[in-house]
């Protein structure tokens, strides 16, 4: 199988995690929406949970290289932290889509090992980050970052999961609005 074929069982799985979780990968129907074989797809993914940790891991390194590309064009931190909710955002746009780690992680009793160690470092990249930025940019001492990061990445998640319970990209924009003026999210 191609590396292109790989990529795009990825793609197709990452798509079906963000609408469905982990419950929803299912081979006969990504084999189905990238035109291959079911068998195929083990190839590469010999089981659900090999696909699942594959899926998280690019999508927590796909948001690692965003969020850092995001730090090299921003050069402010300040304004840089100001845009970290637009991440969230951009999956709702898509479809009402959610994060994908985030609805993985509503079904960590279900998941295999493998899968939540791969929820769980999506968790840390961005809490790293965000505490990262909010030291370098002066609003926490650093010993108070990851306490503070760890509290604006479980607030954009929230809202990023109440909006989509509505089909409300407004709500989202509001409940990032109501942080900011609230003081969790630096203005």
């Amino acid at each position: 199988m191609s590396a292109s074929a790989k990529e795009a069982i990825l793609a197709a799985a990452r798509r079906t995690a963000q609408a469905h979780g982990y419950g929803g990968l299912n081979f006969r129907a990504l084999a189905e929406e990238v035109r291959i074989k079911a068998a195929s797809i083990h190839y590469h993914f010999p089981s659900k949970a090999d696909l699942g940790a594959a899926v998280v891991r690019r999508y927590w390194e796909d948001t690692a290289a965003s969020l850092e590309a995001m730090a090299a064009e921003t050069a402010d931190p300040l304004r840089c932290l100001g845009r970290y909710p637009e991440l969230f955002r951009r999956s709702l746009e898509a479809g009402n889509r959610m994060c994908l780690a985030s609805f993985m992680a509503a079904e960590h009793d279900d998941l295999p090992e493998a899968v939540k160690r791969e929820v769980q470092a999506f968790a840390e990249v961005n809490v790293a980050w965000l505490g990262r930025l909010l030291t370098a940019a002066g609003v926490v001492p650093a010993e108070q970052g990851e306490a503070r990061a760890r509290a604006i990445f479980a607030a954009v998640a929230g809202a990023q999961l109440m909006a989509r319970s509505r089909s409300d990209l407004g709500l989202y924009d509001a409940l990032i609005d109501g942080y900011r003026a609230a003081g969790l999210l630096p203005a």
